[in-house]
């Protein structure tokens, strides 16, 4: 049997057997887990009852989270003239053209998003390796390839996110940190949830969530009642 640390020994005596929880009963329980030395993130992992092998049962979007996720954003734009000085007066990280896509050629992805012009997604697309692997790629549906990038920008310094149905069905994303309020999670969460189901793709039928489990960087993942989230 696996050696289980002092730590995750007090996590299992405070939850106790499996069952289901409220939201609301579950971040009060990751709030009453033993500290780590960092701030954890509280992650969401929904299954959604879609055909992800049907092209028209694809769920993605983004969506603004009130309180943001708590991560360090970082926002890299690759756009010319005009364009790279509002990136710039707007607040992204880094800004270039050609040289950051041979940067980018090259394997460098410290960024949490790519936002550039469709004019440049001729040479952006050919960065499809580099980030297509790591959810990077802009795309107009996400609001990533545009024409106006000072709003770009600061929508994703501000907390929008993305979220994708993955090849097993679950959208997974990270709410906020463990430090964030009872109150300002239940938002973030319920923001991201009102979005995926406006998401609901029309050739779903039935039950459209159909499972949620909580659960924070180092510690358990609980199983939410769907009744708690009351947006299906």
């Amino acid at each position: 049997m696996a050696h289980r640390s002092k730590r995750m020994k007090q996590i299992d005596q405070l939850i106790g057997p499996a069952r289901t929880y409220s939201l609301e009963e579950a971040i009060e329980l990751f709030k009453k887990c033993p500290v780590t030395k960092f701030d954890q993130s509280v992650n969401a992992a929904l299954k959604v009852g879609v055909d992800v092998k049907k092209s028209d049962q694809q769920v993605s979007g983004t969506v603004s989270l009130p309180h943001g996720t708590g991560q360090k954003i970082l926002v890299a734009v690759i756009a010319k003239g005009d364009k790279a000085k509002d990136a710039q007066a707007a607040g992204a990280d880094f800004v270039g053209a050609e040289d950051l896509v041979e940067k980018i050629k090259a394997g460098w992805t410290d960024f949490s998003a790519l936002i550039t012009t469709p004019d440049m997604m001729r040479e952006v697309g050919k960065l499809g390796k580099v980030l297509g692997p790591r959810g990077l790629m802009p795309t107009p549906k996400a609001g990533t390839v545009t024409t106006d990038i000072a709003k770009a920008v600061k929508e994703i310094k501000a907390g929008k996110v993305e979220f994708k149905v993955d090849k097993t069905g679950n959208i997974n994303n990270a709410v906020g940190k463990i430090s964030f309020s009872k109150e300002s999670l239940l938002e973030n969460l319920m923001s991201l949830f009102q979005g995926i189901a406006r998401a609901k793709p029309a050739s779903s039928k039935g039950i459209f969530f159909r499972s949620l489990y909580l659960s924070t960087t180092m510690g358990p993942g609980l199983k939410i009642d769907l009744q708690s989230v009351a947006v299906n």
